[in-house]
């Protein structure tokens, strides 16, 4: 069933363009590492803000631009890794790093709404100098931070394995 619906995918006209394209298939690329750029750009010195990194900073701030930076980071990466997907449809489902990095990516982005959501709550908390995350805030940051980097890490291995 998966290598039906893969090579589906892989047989569309888009996948087709792509694969055959000088240019097309380097920009989506380069798009996809954009995306992943901005995401992991922001992911990181908020997580690092959440536990305790540059404690003089108010978080509010940093939390007000660093998240919708990493929310367009992520929907850029999901756009664009899309398409690199369509590509090898095949190849990528039946790689355990790809799975791996998939499962890893559904962590991050399920923790970072988990988070998001439980602290819009204490916005006028986030405004104070002094104010330290909780335990919990603690460690949703460095499970946020050891699954993103883990899975920036995995992609990057799918393309040599």
């Amino acid at each position: 069933m998966i290598g039906e619906w893969t090579a589906a995918l892989e047989a569309t006209e888009v996948a087709t363009a792509l694969r055959n394209s000088i240019w097309s298939y380097p920009l989506v690329n380069t798009a996809h590492i954009f995306g992943v750029a901005l995401l992991i750009g922001s992911v990181v010195p908020l997580d690092l803000r959440l536990l305790g990194l540059w404690g003089s900073l108010p978080l509010a701030p940093l939390w007000a631009v660093l998240t919708r930076t990493a929310g367009i980071g992520l929907a850029l990466a999901i756009i664009f890794g899309t398409l690199l997907f369509i590509t090898r449809a095949t190849e990528y489902a039946a790689s355990n790093l790809f799975i791996a990095k998939m499962i890893l990516v559904l962590l991050g982005t399920a923790n970072t709404l988990m988070l998001r959501m439980t602290t819009k709550a204490q916005v006028s908390q986030l405004a104070s100098n002094g104010w330290k995350p909780s335990t919990r805030l603690q460690l949703a940051a460095g499970i946020s931070l050891a699954a993103w980097l883990s899975a920036m890490t995995l992609g990057r291995l799918v393309g040599y394995f």
